[in-house]
């Protein structure tokens, strides 16, 4: 079987890589830009950044913000509309995971309008277009939304969020600048870069990983366990340094798939609207714990890689605890809690389980599971 990567066409990396995005946009010939981001970034500014750059060069643009931390099917489907009725033919999306997912379903619904129901796209839906062209720029450091072929959407009425995987989405150009991120709070921060390293080790970890992913997921625990303290202190060499680690494990977890802690994660947010990131940190360890014993010598490289002295004269129990308890001091150190203690309810199990088991990340866990057991992993966070 040939193994698969998928990356953008172009990216730049580094202070100061916002001014590409004008370059590329008349380099490809863009008339209408509709710039995609949300309404806490137009609040505080950091839209500002891009917008500026675009009126400067004369480029015209529609700013659509109608999109929620975790995004709906009425956010995309309201864009859809906004795209279509401004005209544009090009997309810009500036922020976070939720803008840029957002993003990608318009892109492929503006591309493919035979998929308008958003619902139809869940899973890995037979586009035939890619979608409009698009320039990412991302505001958080962790969801690597600008490098993947993944979005997740949630539905609303079905409390659920739903896994679309298209090789038609990714954006042409990633523009991944430090800077831009150099305003997120202590906490996003936090969660984002606990959100990358979930992305790391779970790709590091899952059925399909091979010697091309294990190499970026390796270094991006590298970066990640050097750097996500410092970016949390707002210290420069910190945020370049987890701007360039939660790309690279993009690169990596896009291609190879995720694991349980991302299907958990991803119910505990369409059921409670808990953090992406907070969700994945308090899961990561638990998770570990529970695929240690079908992952090989792959625990070792982990707590190497996250600077574990000693490794190689660690017994295979003792690496696995070290590997695993590093994941739990750095989540302490940035302060992330360790669970959602009155959050979840004995009675939402089932349907909880349920919704993780069913989740597009849960069949690349390296441990077959079940509902039963998922609920188990439920109670731990409890």
């Amino acid at each position: 079987m040939a193994n698969r990567i998928v990356l953008n066409t172009i990216s730049y990396h580094g202070k100061g890589a916002i001014k590409e995005i004008v370059n590329e946009a008349k380099a490809r010939g863009f008339q209408h830009i509709f710039l995609c981001t949300d309404p806490d970034l137009l609040k505080f500014g950091v839209t500002k950044k891009v917008t500026d750059l675009l009126d400067e060069a004369g480029l015209v643009y529609t700013v659509y913000s109608q999109i929620k931390a975790n995004p709906t099917i009425q956010n995309v489907t309201d864009g859809v509309a906004a795209f279509k009725a401004c005209g544009a033919d090009s997309i810009v999306t500036v922020g976070g995971g939720s803008a840029m997912d957002t993003a990608k379903a318009i892109g492929i619904i503006i591309a493919n309008p035979e998929f308008e129901d958003v619902r139809s796209l869940e899973g890995v839906a037979p586009t035939k277009n890619h979608a409009v062209p698009t320039i990412a720029v991302p505001t958080t450091a962790g969801t690597a939304a600008e490098v993947t072929i993944n979005y997740v959407i949630t539905d609303v009425e079905k409390e659920r969020k739903f896994v679309c995987v298209d090789t038609h989405d990714i954006p042409e150009v990633a523009v991944v600048d430090p800077d831009m991120m150099s305003t997120m709070p202590k906490s996003l921060t936090a969660a984002t870069g606990m959100d990358a390293l979930t992305h790391a080790i779970e790709g590091y970890t899952t059925k399909a990983a091979w010697e091309l992913t294990d190499m970026f997921h390796l270094e991006a625990i590298r970066l990640i366990s050097k750097n996500l303290r410092g970016a949390v202190e707002n210290t420069p060499e910190g945020r370049e340094g987890m701007a360039m680690a939660q790309y690279i494990a993009g690169m990596g977890f896009s291609n190879v798939g995720l694991g349980i802690a991302h299907s958990i994660a991803h119910t505990l947010g369409a059921h409670y609207d808990t953090p992406h990131g907070v969700a994945c940190a308090m899961m990561l360890p638990i998770v570990m714990e529970y695929n240690a014993e079908y992952t090989g010598e792959r625990y070792r490289e982990i707590a190497r890689a996250m600077g574990v002295e000693g490794v190689d004269q660690m017994s295979q129990a003792e690496y696995r605890k070290a590997a695993i308890d590093a994941v739990k001091q750095l989540s302490k150190d940035v302060g992330i809690p360790e669970n959602l203690a009155g959050k979840i309810k004995e009675e939402d199990l089932d349907q909880l389980a349920k919704d993780a088991f069913a989740d597009a990340c849960c069949p690349g866990n390296p441990r077959d599971t079940n509902v039963e057991e998922l609920k188990e992993l439920y109670r731990k966070i409890m």
